[in-house]
């Protein structure tokens, strides 16, 4: 068993001065945590896995393909393999658990 805590995440995900922290990769899939601050653009582009988004806190709009949500505290989000995707007009500090399957590189 491996057990993470999202606050000791973040801080070490902050410590690093970076958006993105990878927690864990296994054979079949990884996972990691995103954080954006209001304002910020989210650099990311299609990807070569299948993702699942869980929204811990924050709020903001995600596109996704040609389709907009919003998101917030409680949203989980699957994107397909292969689609753009970004979140976008953050009004809250977004923390975001991203799942990858297979795993990232």
């Amino acid at each position: 068993m491996k057990v993470f805590r999202l606050d000791e995440l973040d801080a070490e995900r902050a410590a690093n001065q970076g958006a993105y922290l990878r927690f864990l990769k296994q054979r079949q899939m990884s996972a990691g945590l995103y954080a954006l601050s209001p304002g910020e653009t989210d650099p990311q582009s299609a990807h070569a896995q299948d993702e699942i988004y869980q929204v811990i806190s924050g709020r903001a709009e995600l596109t996704v393909g040609g389709e907009t949500t919003t998101v917030g505290r409680g949203t989980v989000v699957y994107v397909p393999a292969g689609v753009e995707h970004h979140f976008h007009h953050i009004t809250e500090e977004l923390r975001v658990l991203v799942v990858f399957s297979p795993p990232e590189d």
